[in-house]
């Protein structure tokens, strides 16, 4: 019972909680906005890597016969591209007030860098970004830890998405395949 509680809290208490801290005065800004820096290779073609992941792809999967099959199976009485239920994990700022997300962001775009590393509009540039103290303070989130990095990843990734497999989801596997981070001799 008390497994079922934690997993119930996590599903609906960290999303909310990562959308309030990052949003208390910062607005999104949209991958293509943090692309702009993070396509080189000095950075580690970091916005690459991202769109070449499952999670510039996220939305898209909500448009399929197999999504709307899989949100009938659910009991949800819309398509999945429509329900809150799927697109609070499928895309970036989902039921976020339109007056923070700026005309560059894109629903469209899937699970965004803003997802994990909060609104960029206070620290995307590139003066703040050169001092990651600077870069915190105005709402760049990092995580130094996999353990970290697992509690924001279980906030979808749980037995509360319809897909989730615990017998694959190894996070440090997974995160494997998504790891962006800035090359060691580019610091």
């Amino acid at each position: 019972m008390f497994k079922k509680i934690a997993v119930i809290i996590i599903l609906f208490a960290v999303p909310a909680i990562m959308a309030q801290d990052s949003l208390a005065s910062h607005s999104y800004v949209g991958a293509e906005t943090c692309g702009v820096c993070h396509k080189s290779e000095k950075q580690g073609k970091q916005f690459d890597i991202w769109k070449a992941s499952a999670h510039s792809k996220a939305y898209e999967t909500l448009k399929t016969a197999e999504a709307d099959s899989i949100a009938k199976a659910k009991g949800l009485s819309t398509n999945a591209i429509l329900s809150e239920a799927c697109l609070k994990c499928h895309v970036s700022g989902y039921n976020i007030n339109a007056s923070l997300k700026t005309a560059k962001f894109k629903m469209e775009d899937g699970v965004q860098c803003e997802t994990c590393h909060g609104a960029g509009s206070d620290y995307k540039n590139i003066k703040i970004m050169k001092n990651i103290k600077d870069a915190e303070k105005n709402g760049l989130r990092v995580f130094a830890t996999a353990k970290e990095r697992i509690a924001l990843c279980k906030g979808c990734h749980n037995s509360e998405s319809p897909t989730f497999d615990s017998s694959k989801s190894d996070f440090s596997k997974m995160w494997s395949k998504i790891k962006h981070d800035i090359p060691k001799s580019s610091k």
